[in-house]
């Protein structure tokens, strides 16, 4: 072809070859663009659409446990509920699948605490939780105790007495979340409530015993060891006041939910107490 200054081009190719990188150039641009997080503001104009039927009973609640050497969540070979990285002793979030290190531990608000009886039918029957009972159901009264120190009702099931501590997990984004504690694990749950309990503060009338959720307590795992073997458990130590307002009142809104009983707590998500110490 003839060049526009009257020399005539002899690597048209070469020509050929630049447009065609400037092409690729554009499109890889183009597909970085398209590949990027939106802007925050496009979502915020949207904000809630897509949720505005989803209730409270439509949500789960996250578990806070601590991981054991039976959990399913540390077996590789259970390709259902195996979570990668997953290792005895580390702290876990149900829902989410967030692993935390179990020695350093996580920050958390105590929002309300509740004790109650689950019955499960045992494993070698099917497994499976059947009923949740109150602290003062006749039906407690009817277990005995078996060779596994278990609870067993007449019908072959077995009780497990089950404290439930509903916290605001502290972060970069606060969660409400739920930490369920049974079996040895309840000394550590008494001596929680023990410590909440003892603080006092002064106040225009004199002392008072501030809201659960004024401090921040330190939750992290330990291995602990008695004759028949050992197992991971909490380890819970109070840190200071709550210093974020924000916190607080996420806080103090899940307190206010739970006492209105809008938030249900769903047991079918846990199975039977394999993380759990049976010692």
């Amino acid at each position: 072809f003839q060049a526009e200054d009257g020399i005539r081009d002899r690597s048209p190719s070469r020509g050929l070859g630049d447009v065609y990188k400037r092409q690729m150039k554009n499109e890889t641009n183009i597909a970085k663009k398209q590949t990027g997080a939106l802007a925050a503001n496009i979502f915020e104009a949207d904000a809630n659409v897509g949720s505005q039927n989803i209730e409270q009973e439509d949500l789960a609640l996250p578990f806070i446990k601590v991981l054991g050497q039976l959990s399913p969540e540390v077996n590789k070979r259970d390709a259902g509920k195996y979570v990668q990285g997953a290792e005895p002793g580390m702290i876990l979030n149900s829902v989410t699948k967030e692993l935390f290190d179990g020695a350093k531990g996580i920050e958390v608000l105590p929002c309300s605490y509740e004790r109650k009886y689950l019955q499960w039918k045992p494993r070698e029957l099917g497994g499976g939780l059947v009923s949740i009972h109150a602290v003062d159901d006749p039906i407690v009264k009817t277990t005995k105790r078996d060779q596994m120190n278990r609870d067993v009702l007449p019908n072959g099931n077995y009780l497990e007495n089950t404290a439930n501590h509903f916290v605001v997990v502290l972060g970069t984004v606060p969660s409400t979340a739920l930490v369920s504690m049974t079996r040895t694990q309840l000394k550590v749950s008494r001596s929680w409530n023990s410590m909440m309990m003892s603080i006092k503060m002064q106040g225009e009338k004199g002392l008072f015993t501030p809201p659960t959720f004024s401090h921040v307590y330190k939750l992290k795992s330990v291995q602990l060891t008695n004759d028949k073997g050992s197992w991971f458990g909490w380890d819970i130590s109070k840190t200071g006041p709550v210093k974020d307002q924000s916190s607080y009142k996420i806080a103090k809104d899940f307190a206010a939910s739970i006492s209105k009983g809008e938030v249900e707590v769903k047991h079918e998500g846990e199975t039977e107490q394999t993380e759990k110490s049976p010692y």
